[in-house]
């Protein structure tokens, strides 16, 4: 089922993840959609792999911890995450070099403390790899100085980025 893009979230320049600055990052970026999902569209690159043609699982582990973590923002614009733990559970292969879907969602929220979970869809809908995690809420100046490490959060938009995301019903 399509759903509309609300608005696309920031990016920072040398975060693993969403870096647009890391050569050796995944340049993911992260889309708020109309039913309060958080999906994400990556490509992984062949410096992604772990066993020649698949993603190493601990890429795939990273991408559902910073979708589901960034899922607060949905509701808390000015919420920061920071993981107090992660399962994932690992269901089909995860290519590269093929666009993959990331979505999270917020499922229990607390003053202090969240739950999540999140999946990785394949080109065709497939779900690849599961995940639930919990997140303690922090101020940012608490966990990091974006200033005293070059770092900025801000969003740069593509003519390639969606009006539209297709998830698969739940």
């Amino acid at each position: 089922m399509k759903r509309h893009v609300v608005k696309k979230h920031y990016a920072g320049k040398h975060c693993f993840v969403c870096g647009v600055n890391n050569p050796f990052g995944l340049h993911t970026d992260f889309y708020e959609l109309e039913d309060g999902t958080l999906a994400a569209r990556v490509t992984p690159g062949e410096h992604h792999q772990s066993y020649p043609g698949r993603v190493h699982g601990g890429v795939s582990a990273a991408l559902l911890d910073e979708t589901i973590g960034r899922a607060i923002n949905v509701i808390e614009p000015d919420a920061w995450a920071v993981t107090v733990e992660i399962s994932t559970r690992y269901k089909k292969p995860v290519p590269y070099d093929v666009e993959l879907t990331v979505v999270g969602r917020v499922v229990e929220n607390n003053r202090r403390i969240f739950t999540g979970e999140g999946e990785i869809l394949l080109p065709d809908g497939t779900v690849a790899v599961t995940a639930t995690a919990k997140y303690m809420k922090m101020p940012l100046s608490a966990i990091s100085d974006f200033e005293a490490n070059d770092e900025t959060w801000e969003t740069y938009h593509y003519e390639n980025d969606p009006d539209e995301i297709d998830l698969p019903d739940a």
